[in-house]
């Protein structure tokens, strides 16, 4: 999946190195989660998900965030890794005897399904978009490190 994105997210390079300079986030997290979540905007229409309930290239809950920008802009990205680390305070939180590797992940997993929802580290997808969300996202970033982010 993430070799197939690749091309795709040429287009959003810059601005999601920017963003993961800005706010301190590997910028091939960023990259994994535009993947897992939208296939960089190739499943989307008008920027919406399935069923309009997210948005963006980050697919933020419409629920519990206020888009912010066009759905392929800097701003929603910058909002996206924004809601990623917060997920990632929340885990450590939750968590402060993970290693900042095991916090990463269970971020990465909250985001998808809620810190609530993340109760250990063995068991950290459980309650993911099929139970392989953290584990997927982590694989991409590894893809797109090895590859420019």
């Amino acid at each position: 999946m993430a070799e197939a994105d690749f091309k795709r997210l040429a287009k959003y390079k810059v601005t999601i190195g920017i963003v993961a300079h800005k706010l301190c986030m590997e910028a091939a997290v960023i990259a994994a989660i535009i993947s897992r979540e939208s296939r960089v905007g190739a499943i989307l229409k008008n920027g919406m998900g399935v069923g309009g309930k997210t948005f963006g290239l980050m697919q933020l809950n419409k629920e519990w965030h206020k888009p912010k920008g066009a759905w392929d802009s800097a701003e929603h990205i910058t909002q996206g890794t924004e809601v990623l680390i917060q997920m990632f305070k929340a885990i450590q939180i939750k968590f402060p005897n993970w290693t900042v590797n095991q916090h990463l992940k269970g971020a990465i997993a909250a985001y998808n399904c809620g810190p609530a929802n993340v109760k250990t580290f063995v068991e950290v997808d459980k309650y993911t978009t099929g139970h392989d969300y953290s584990n997927d996202v982590v694989a991409r970033a590894i893809y797109f490190k090895a590859n420019g982010y």
